[in-house]
């Protein structure tokens, strides 16, 4: 009997190991299932985080595709002058608001998109015709660069110019050479338009050519008579599409 239970006793404790390996083996299959498990989580969450920088747009970017690369720069007597009580739009309506260019230049910057730049002097010029016409003629006589309120600071993001100016005694009021001679627009696609008496283009388009000899200035300019400036829409409309804008 002692016998029986002596072996019984041994066939117990030689099970005994196996079972504690077993059950080794389980707890180190449950651990490394468990890491492998956080391992593959963080890889996929890595994974997610580098696609959403990948995918999403830099805010510098997005603002430099909004930037226009066309500016419609322009010179007007209605934004150069001020008005005298007397003044209406029956005898001096180019001087009235918006006046002949400055109306183009609109309608320019909204076929083309363009951003817009009046060109001011410091000193305005009298909304009296006869005077204002006397001044720029002794500026002219001078050749004189009359002090400009503002410069651009950011003309190099634009490749595209349109330029427009009335004729002031056969040429361009002496303000727009201030600007071409402050601003290098060499390399650039410049388009002329210009609102006129019976002078026509006069030697405007010669002065622009000298003052700014490396633009590319078209020999598609728009001009018109002061009288018809303000029924222009569709004309410098055409004229924008033709040039393809």
């Amino acid at each position: 009997m002692k016998k029986m239970i002596a072996l019984f006793l041994a066939a117990l404790f030689s099970s005994l190991p196996a079972c504690g390996a077993e059950e080794s083996q389980n707890s180190q299959f449950s651990e490394s299932t468990e890491s492998d498990t956080a391992i593959s989580e963080q890889e996929t969450q890595s994974a997610i985080s580098v696609q959403t920088e990948t995918v999403t747009p830099d805010s510098t970017d997005l603002q430099e595709e909004q930037s226009s690369n066309i500016l419609v720069a322009y010179f007007s007597w209605a934004d150069n002058a001020i008005l005298a009580d007397d003044v209406d739009a029956v005898t001096s309506p180019s001087v009235i608001p918006p006046g002949n260019v400055q109306q183009l230049a609109n309608w320019v910057q909204e076929a083309t998109g363009g951003d817009l730049f009046s060109i001011r002097v410091t000193e305005p010029y009298s909304s009296n015709w006869d005077e204002c016409l006397e001044r720029a003629n002794r500026e002219r006589g001078d050749n004189a660069r009359p002090d400009l309120v503002e410069n651009m600071d950011n003309l190099n993001q634009y490749d595209t110019i349109f330029l427009g100016y009335p004729n002031w005694w056969y040429g361009v009021p002496m303000a727009l050479l201030t600007f071409l001679e402050q601003n290098d627009l060499s390399g650039k696609q410049v388009y002329l338009f210009c609102s006129h008496g019976t002078g026509g283009l006069a030697k405007s388009v010669e002065q622009i050519t000298e003052a700014a000899p490396e633009a590319m200035i078209s020999d598609q300019i728009f001009d018109c008579y002061e009288e018809e400036a303000a029924h222009s829409q569709a004309d410098i409309q055409n004229w924008t599409a033709k040039l393809g804008f």
